[in-house]
């Protein structure tokens, strides 16, 4: 099988992109991509497609992400991370019970600024493209969820290490995050370790290091229909597959429990991913088809 899904437990330094061209490599396979950037100091989760699984990609996403975090209190750089220059030394003496106290604040739907050092495009341009050019331009706050944000150790001292557990959604900046809870305390953070635990069920259990796939990685390879295992799947008999196979409309009926607009997996009677459908009024429609 050549196309699917290969999660990879990146270590600190590579770019998502260095790993993207370590499996094209490692496979022989050129078109891949991943799921989801990882910053360099970050190690952890990075899901790479592979053949026709790169038009799933989006699907994966839109899924929660968990991360474990290491922020230092009192230290700000102008990354946000342990990668960037210091700005400002300031220190902070805060408990952990009141690290605790303004978590609260940061659960649910916030708003958060983007960091300079980001791939958000500005008129065209990457915001790190700007940022290395010494310029700082304007950028709106937007919306982000965060579902879970636990508090898991908080070392007392002028400059405490703080390490929490969170679990967001798309778009969301773990570094702005512990930046901002700092901030809720009257001082600033940076990021000095980050580790992508889990996207959507997929977690570490089911991730290879590159070390790993090199010496083997067919028997790693997730299939379309288990790579995105946390939407919804409908079985088709075989008329319909046939039909879905060539992107046909059909009736909602054995999706009825999907609600307008989710996508969800359409599989033929051995488990197989034809495509993604999503539930539009009485008929479901297509979005992705790979059959």
């Amino acid at each position: 099988m050549r196309d699917g899904f290969l999660v990879v437990d990146k270590e600190r330094g590579p770019t998502s992109h260095d790993v993207v061209a370590a499996i094209r490599r490692i496979t022989g396979i050129r078109k891949a991509g991943h799921a989801g950037t990882l910053d360099p100091m970050a190690t952890g989760i990075v899901i790479v497609a592979v053949g026709r699984a790169t038009r799933l990609i989006r699907f994966l996403q839109d899924l929660p992400k968990e991360y474990v975090a290491e922020a230092l209190f009192g230290v700000a750089t102008d990354t946000l991370d342990a990668d960037g220059a210091i700005v400002s030394r300031e220190p902070m003496e805060v408990t952990p019970e009141e690290v605790e106290q303004v978590l609260d604040r940061f659960r649910g739907t916030i708003l958060q600024v983007p960091p300079m050092v980001s791939a958000l495009k500005v008129d065209g341009r990457r915001l790190y493209e700007l940022a290395r050019e010494g310029v700082e331009v304007e950028r709106e706050a937007r919306p982000v969820e965060i579902y879970e944000l636990e508090l898991l150790d908080a070392t007392p001292g002028p400059y405490p290490q703080v390490r929490f557990r969170v679990v967001c959604g798309k778009g969301t900046y773990v570094r702005t995050l512990a930046d901002d809870i700092a901030a809720a305390l009257g001082g600033r953070a940076h990021l000095t370790a980050l580790r992508r635990t889990r996207v959507g069920s997929i977690t570490l259990d089911d991730a290879y290091t590159l070390a790993d796939l090199e010496g083997g990685w067919e028997d790693a390879i997730l299939d379309p229909a288990s790579g995105l295992r946390d939407l919804p799947g409908v079985v088709v008999d075989p008329d319909t597959a046939r039909g879905v196979s060539h992107g046909i409309r059909f009736a909602r009926s054995p999706a009825p429990e999907i609600p307008d607009g989710v996508p969800f997996r359409v599989l033929d009677d051995s488990g197989r991913l034809l495509a993604v459908y999503r539930a539009s009024g009485e008929k479901a429609v297509p979005e992705v088809v790979v059959a």
